[in-house]
């Protein structure tokens, strides 16, 4: 992590979709090819507390944005088979406890609720101190979360980059302060 909190004015930050993404890599044909996709991050906000482990983070991703520029992947992705999007449209991250290095939580997909930790890789804070992105990764195992078809033909494991820019929520374009 290059900053720390300090830095920044306590209160609540909301997350800028525009700005922020969760990326991935995994496997496919049982090991063989590598896939890259995203989801878009539909809200969320961190309540930014003194001491930081008083902090809380939420984070709202749409199920159904999955992409990995293979439309019929994604279209199958996106079905009952995996994710079924029409009967589970979102994935919901609420953290539990935070630090400057890492942010545990609950993460719910498909309906299913697990433990994650995300260990943050980067924050830098906006040069007004109005806003910051954070840069975090993580690792999870679909099959933890029920998503269970097509073992070997989709990867079981995602490793995943969750990049958030977050602005003062009384700020309203979300650019104010950011150094070029």
């Amino acid at each position: 992590m290059t900053t720390t909190t300090t830095a920044l004015g306590l209160g609540r930050y909301v997350i800028d979709p525009s700005g922020s993404s969760v990326t991935f890599t995994t496997r496919h044909l049982f090991g063989l090819g590598l896939v890259r996709g995203s989801f878009a991050i539909r809200s969320g906000a961190v309540e930014l507390a003194g001491p930081v482990t008083a902090s809380a983070v939420t984070a709202e991703l749409d199920a159904g944005s999955f992409r990995t520029g293979n439309d019929a992947r994604d279209a199958t992705v996106r079905s009952p088979k995996l994710l079924d999007t029409d009967r589970h449209p979102r994935i919901v991250f609420v953290s539990e406890q935070v630090s400057e290095q890492e942010v545990t939580g609950t993460l719910t997909v498909h309906g299913v609720s697990r433990p994650v930790r995300l260990t943050v890789t980067d924050t830098t804070v906006s040069a007004e101190g109005s806003g910051f992105h954070v840069r975090a990764t993580t690792r999870i195992d679909r099959t933890d979360f029920g998503v269970t078809a097509m073992r070997g033909l989709a990867g079981r494991h995602l490793a995943l980059t969750v990049e958030v820019t977050c602005v003062h929520a009384s700020l309203r374009d979300g650019t104010a302060g950011w150094a070029k």
